[in-house]
């Protein structure tokens, strides 16, 4: 007989989508303001200048993700999950107040912390919540809040930042934690393989996990894929605005397409996790990586606007769907005790090349350069990121994520 989802069960997706829709409204606001901030000499802002500060934020990113696998073994996933809200919101909002260059760059890492351990964690809450044979589905479903969270910042740039500035952007963005934090410390259910390792007080595997039983091939190839993965969302995202200023668009105009690059990535997504479902992870997600190495290189062509817009929405179905793909394949490739550490360590090494993107992109504006080459060069990353994907070891004996059903204790 069935039997219906348990109210725990059913808050943990809402809850982590929206967390995660918060850390996609990181993933853009950069990308709204410094074209405002660069045109307006804001702390004698200049191309170098702003890739050091956007670097800050990725570095925070990047410990974050690599130490959230060791934090929650401590503490627990939702404790973790939570601080990490609290923690971005904070000082996120503090950044409307920097008085310099500096201290902005001092508070975007800070935030960075708790950004680089919401992604990881909510993703390994919500494929362990899953349904039985919708892993995929899971994933992708939760990283719709991730572009959604980025849709709804680029709208709020063309709207805000004429009429009350760029400062309002951070406050605006980080409101909404007043809501999310209460409802997450009341209803976010703890992870129940978390619950499960404190009652059998069995020692914990750690880092061992990602290279024992012949996985250090497979978390090598996760690792450069995910390298490649976040190189090409944070560079497309942090200076797609300002590549195409350089092009001979309008402000308007180049905030539009950021805009229709991430409408872009949330389609990509819903189909992304129907065809990983259905027709295979491993494929799925080269196909996924080639297609946007294609659709980044048409871009670098002078197209007519329709063509335009529409190559701009595809290369957004298929760059941020790919990176998705990869962490809905880590879920699989682990034991289940090993997958929060295996998403950290892939989300950390990955938020190597989310520095790279951004400096990648200065350094070509610098040039005078970003516009075609800077497409020509996320085209080569994103065909390097499909070569990844194929040196992922199989391992038969490895019991896939979506065959994990929640245990039996957590059942109505």
């Amino acid at each position: 007989m069935a039997t219906r989802t348990p109210p725990a069960r059913a808050w943990v997706l809402p809850l982590c989508w929206a967390a995660v829709l918060l850390d996609g409204f990181d993933l853009v606001v950069l990308g709204t303001v410094l074209p405002v901030l660069l045109r307006e000499h804001v702390w004698d802002l200049t191309p170098g200048t702003a890739s050091a500060v956007t670097t800050a934020g990725l570095v925070g990113m990047m410990i974050g993700a690599l130490v959230i696998g060791a934090v929650t073994d401590v503490i627990g996933r939702r404790k973790a999950l939570i601080i990490a809200v609290i923690s971005f919101s904070v000082f996120t909002a503090l950044c409307a107040v920097a008085p310099s260059a500096a201290v902005f760059g001092l508070l975007r890492f800070l935030a960075g912390l708790g950004l680089g351990g919401c992604l990881p964690t909510a993703i390994t809450l919500v494929g362990e919540y899953a349904k039985r044979g919708r892993s995929g589905s899971a994933t992708t479903t939760i990283m719709t809040g991730y572009h959604v969270g980025a849709v709804v910042t680029a709208l709020l740039g063309i709207a805000v930042i004429p009429a009350l500035g760029w400062r309002a952007m951070f406050l605006i963005g980080a409101a909404p934690a007043l809501v999310l934090v209460p409802l997450m410390i009341k209803f976010l259910p703890e992870s129940e393989s978390f619950l499960a390792a404190e009652r059998s007080a069995a020692p914990k595997s750690g880092v061992r996990t990602l290279f024992a039983g012949g996985l250090v091939r497979t978390t090598l190839a996760f690792w450069i894929a995910s390298f490649m993965g976040l190189l090409l969302v944070y560079g497309l995202n942090t200076w797609l605005p300002e590549i195409m200023r350089q092009a001979g668009y309008p402000l308007g105009a180049a905030l539009s397409l950021l805009l229709t690059l991430n409408v872009g990535a949330v389609v990509g997504l819903v189909v992304a996790g129907y065809v990983a479902d259905r027709r295979g992870i491993r494929p799925s997600t080269i196909t996924w990586f080639g297609a946007a190495a294609v659709f980044l290189a048409l871009l670098s062509v002078k197209l007519p606007s329709a063509g335009l817009y529409a190559a701009v929405f595809l290369a957004g179905c298929f760059v941020f769907s790919a990176q998705v793909l990869v962490y809905a394949y880590v879920g699989r490739a682990y034991p289940a005790a090993g997958r929060a550490t295996a998403m950290g360590a892939v989300a950390g090494v990955g938020r190597i090349g989310a520095i790279c993107g951004p400096l990648l992109g200065g350094s070509l504006l610098s040039a005078g350069i970003a516009y075609p080459w800077g497409f020509y060069a996320f085209a080569v990353v994103g065909a390097l990121g499909a070569v990844a994907v194929t040196m992922v070891a199989s391992r038969p004996g490895t019991e896939p994520a979506e065959a994990v059903d929640v245990p039996q204790g957590a059942r109505a």
